[in-house]
């Protein structure tokens, strides 16, 4: 949302986009000489209220990875702070499915290890993790113990486009057709002003229990049109196959493998 990142421009110059209505803002010095990140996070919540009459949640931590964390912690309207003191205490009763990368892959391969829970992660040595998991294993032993050294970068390359919702209530996976055709139409509004095409299609929901799941698509030819992009993301949920009655807190909808036009690669084979 233009509007938004307007506001964030406000407080700083460090933004990263990382969906429409979602950015990672660097206010280690700031514009309005707030005494604190909290402090600007407040006021970004305000303005966001009062001049666009929507709601915003934010996260207020030392690095990205935990801030990211924190955004989520009081969705869909909230603010949560980690201060630097209380990242351990924070990370160490989370699940370690909440880590950047562990999907249901890698979230298995540690239960066989006994490692349910990021403190049970941080026991284990640099050396086991980087035998176990490669590379991976040096970033999961630096996440399990709060550190992200990746800035914030500004003006990046769209790699893609994605919106999400967060309900009020948990609801079931039935119930999202009308929230699915309605953030389809916001990516694919979104997606008419880059100049390269999107190829891939993304469906993201997450679980009450916190578990995310995507599903995604790479058809013959790109989304053509709006209808088509919704059509695609509603079979897409069709492929998330979990007890009728398992209730969800979020949907989402993105573009990704954005190309030139004119570009052609051969669509994947396991859609």
């Amino acid at each position: 949302m233009v509007h938004v990142t307007l506001t964030f421009l406000r407080h700083t110059d460090l933004v990263e986009p990382l969906s429409l209505d979602e950015a990672y803002l660097d206010v280690t010095e700031n514009k309005t000489g707030l005494a604190t990140a909290t402090k600007v996070a407040s006021t970004i919540r305000q303005q966001i209220r009062e001049e666009l009459n929507l709601t915003a949640s934010a996260g207020v931590a030392p690095n990205k990875f935990l801030a990211k964390i924190a955004s989520d912690w009081r969705k869909p309207n909230g603010l949560f702070v980690i201060q630097p003191a209380e990242v351990e205490d924070f990370l160490t009763p989370l699940p370690v499915g909440r880590i950047p990368g562990v999907g249901k892959v890698t979230e298995e391969k540690l239960a066989k290890l006994g490692l349910r829970l990021v403190g049970e992660l941080r026991a284990r040595s640099l050396e086991e993790l980087e035998t176990r998991f490669g590379r991976y294993g040096q970033r999961l032993y630096e996440l399990a113990r709060g550190i992200d050294e990746n800035p914030v970068i500004p003006n990046r390359p769209t790699q893609s486009i994605s919106v999400e919702d967060t309900f009020e209530q948990d609801v079931l996976l039935a119930e999202t057709e009308p929230m699915i055709r309605r953030l389809a139409e916001k990516a694919w509004t979104a997606s008419r002003k880059e100049s390269r095409i999107a190829r891939t299609v993304v469906l993201k929901v997450k679980t009450a229990e916190f578990h995310v799941l995507t599903r995604s698509q790479t058809p013959l030819s790109p989304p053509a049109s709006c209808e088509e992009l919704t059509r695609i993301a509603l079979s897409l949920r069709d492929r998330v196959s979990l007890n009728p009655r398992q209730r969800f807190r979020l949907v989402g909808v993105g573009l990704g493998n954005f190309q030139n036009p004119g570009v052609h690669t051969e669509p994947s084979l396991f859609p």
